[in-house]
Order: C-alpha cells, then structure tokens, then sequence
C-alpha cells in the first residue's frame, strides 16, 4: 500500500507516528494491501538456520479492537474480517507471521538429533 513502507522500521514508526499516523498515510489509498515478515535465525555447529513466517493482508480504514499491540487494530489478515486486535491469541495465531516462523523453526529443531546441534 505504501510502497514498502515503513519496511523494517514499523517499531519506529510506531513509536512516532502511531496507528492513527499510518492511517492518516494512507488517506486516499485505494490499494491497501500490506504484509508483516518475521524472520527467526539460529546459529550452531552447522552453521546457520533461517526461518520465516509471512502474512498478507490489508490496513483497515479505521481503528477496530483492543486486543494485541502495535498496528493489530488497523490489520486485517488475509482470509479474516476482522483485525488482529478483535481476535484471541488463539486465532491471531493461526494468521500470525511471528507464529509461523517460530512454528518452522520448532518443527526443525524436533527433528533434528541433538547431537547435531
């Protein structure tokens, strides 16, 4: 929607504009698609293991729930009508980007023998 912004600095942008700032951004914006990417990183033995977790979806117009942190209340995952901050912890986590890529790094950290870490 904004062209990639704010990118790696939505904690910064959080931190100065707030929800209502990104909002304000996006005044006029018909296309409203956004994404959030986690990225979860371990080094061992074997060098170094990388696993992401991404969600697609799109701002909303206007601020919804009070649930969760940061810009929960204007995103709305894909498949959902509803924020991430009208949703339980259960169902954000069904969406989440943090979830996934923590989830991909279990599900290899179960497989593999211990010795090889």
């Amino acid at each position: 929607a904004l062209k990639g912004f704010p990118g790696p600095y939505s904690n910064y942008v959080y931190k100065t504009i707030g929800v209502n700032g990104l909002l304000k951004l996006m005044e006029g914006i018909e296309d409203r698609r956004a994404y959030f990417l986690s990225v979860v990183a371990f080094a061992y033995s074997e060098g170094v293991k990388v696993f992401y977790g991404r969600v697609d979806g799109e701002i909303a117009y206007e601020i919804r729930g009070s649930k969760g942190f940061g810009f929960d209340p204007i995103f709305i995952p894909s498949g959902s009508t509803r924020t991430f901050a009208e949703m339980d912890v259960e169902e954000k986590n069904r969406y989440s980007h943090r979830a996934q890529a923590i989830r991909r790094f279990c599900e290899w950290l179960v497989s593999k023998r211990p010795s090889n870490l």
